[in-house]
């Protein structure tokens, strides 16, 4: 199964923007699938995480009340809604999956770049 990301862009600070994830195959198949990001001189940190079947989320606190993470498990796709952005959200967003038995997440999907201007 491979990940498409995508809806990255350049916004102002409060601005909305929404990222959406695309697998080729079932995402049902997946226990979680997850935004992560890492901005320029930090490490990689996960921001939001949804389990796919039960649909509980849990986010970052840096992002708690600003973001909203769901999945459309007929699309095959996960959505990062991203409201009242600023600009320490800019980073490079990755959508990844985890799989039943598994710790880890170890489905990656390409980078798409977020980019919240002050």
């Amino acid at each position: 199964v491979q990940l498409q990301a995508s809806g990255g862009g350049l916004v102002q600070a409060g601005d909305s923007l929404g990222l959406s994830c695309t697998a080729s195959g079932r995402i049902s198949t997946f226990r979680n699938m997850g935004w992560f990001r890492r901005a320029p001189g930090n490490e990689r940190e996960l921001v939001a995480t949804i389990s796919v079947n039960m649909g509980g989320a849990d986010y970052a606190d840096s992002v708690k009340g600003r973001f909203t993470i769901s999945r459309d498990i007929a699309q095959n796709t996960v959505h990062l809604q991203m409201n009242s952005l600023k600009p320490e959200d800019t980073a490079v967003y990755y959508c990844a999956a985890r799989r039943f038995g598994r710790d880890e997440y170890g489905v990656w999907g390409q980078e798409t770049q977020v980019t919240v201007s002050s």
